[in-house]
Parts: structure tokens; sequence; C-alpha cells
């Protein structure tokens, strides 16, 4: 399959297989997973549905699943392995919508409750990141969560002795200036250190979508 951009082809080969190795889905981690996004929803009302871009092998939304039981879920993910793992997966009961191609293939034909994009924009080519938001944005009916490794300013970090594969920015300051409409309703920081719950260190942002008025 010919991708547009290099960071695709890297996640969708053998660099992707190993991730899926690395990043199996522990009780611990399970957890661990649990407590962050019980953190961001306690802000949110109504979630009925919800898309995850980048979903690897699902850790994320068997977390929101623990939460929201009865949550219609998908997810777009580029790794053949991955996407097979989701498929598979006997905890989310064959009810879990699986959209195997690339972010920047995907063209959502539905609004979700819930958009999600965790560890996944970090990861993105830069000159397309702006397709990426559009993505997010035309998906959600209601909240958005971007949920990546921040600095306030675009930076590249080497990723596991590869270049070009590892980027760091505000990425919700540049979504909500690109989409004034949308509100930041809550954000936070998770700790690779906590001592009950680590999570690799990740600043979380959860935005509401809409026209909204200034109370007077």
């Amino acid at each position: 399959m010919g991708y547009q951009t290099e960071q695709e082809t890297f996640w969708s080969g053998e660099f992707g297989d190993s991730y899926i190795e690395r990043n199996a889905c522990t009780k611990e981690l399970l957890a661990s997973a649990v407590s962050f996004y019980a953190g961001i929803l306690k802000k949110t009302s109504g979630i009925k549905s919800m898309i995850e871009f980048g979903a690897n092998i699902g850790i994320n939304l068997k977390a929101v699943r623990t939460l929201l039981a009865g949550v219609e879920q998908a997810a777009v993910e580029i790794n053949h392995k991955a996407a097979g793992r989701l498929r598979e997966d006997d905890f989310f009961e064959s009810q879990l919508q699986v959209f195997e191609q690339s972010i920047l293939d995907f063209q959502p034909a539905k609004a979700y409750d819930f958009v999600l994009i965790a560890g996944v924009l970090i990861h993105i080519n830069p000159d397309r990141l702006h397709d990426v938001y559009e993505k997010l944005y035309n998906a959600s009916g209601k909240y958005i969560c971007i949920a990546e490794y921040y600095n306030p300013t675009p930076v590249e970090v080497p990723y596991r002795g590869h270049e070009g594969k590892l980027f760091k920015r505000d990425f919700a300051g540049e979504f909500m200036d690109k989409y004034p409409g949308c509100r930041l309703v809550d954000y936070g920081f998770a700790y690779h250190r906590d001592p009950n719950f680590p999570v690799d260190d990740t600043t979380w942002f959860l935005l509401e979508k809409g026209p909204y008025e200034k109370a007077h």
C-alpha cells in the first residue's frame, strides 16, 4: 500500500509490529489507563459513541469501555497486525468497528460523541498535522480529547534511534486556533512516576465542539 508520508510507512511496517509487543495490555497498564481516562471523562456527559485515531491494540478503548460500558466504539489503525488484534479481541465482543487505514486517508462518515487521539499526533508528519486536525474536528459531535507529549514550541526529538519520527508541540493550542468554536473544558498531566497508576508522561486536553457565547 502506498502512503503519503514516511511516518505512515514506518508505523505500518516492522517498527509498528514491534511496538505492539512492547506495549502489551497488562492488567497494570489497563488499570493506569482506566485511572487516566476516569480523570478526563468526569468532565463529560452523554457520551454514547467514540472513535480513537491510532488505536493500536486498544488499551485506551478498553479503558473507556470499562468506564462507559455501553459506549459504541470505532478505531482507526494503520498497522495490519494491530488492526487484527482489535478485531479478534474478545473484550470488545465483536462490537468494535475497525478502520484499517491511515488517518490521512480516513474520511469520517458520522460524528462521534467523543473523539480521542493519544500518543499519535507526535508521530504525524508536521506538514500534515492540520489535515489530521480537520479529521478530528469533522469526526466529533461533541468532545475531542488530545493526549500527547507537550512542548510550547515545535521541537523534534530522536525516537529509538530514528530521526523524523517524534515531534512535540502545543497540539491542542494549534487545534483551538484553527477551530475557535471549540472551548477548553479541562486539561491535566499524567506522570510516569505516579506511585499507583504510572502513565507515560502525557499532557491531555479535553475540548468541546460548538458555538459558545461568553457569560454575561
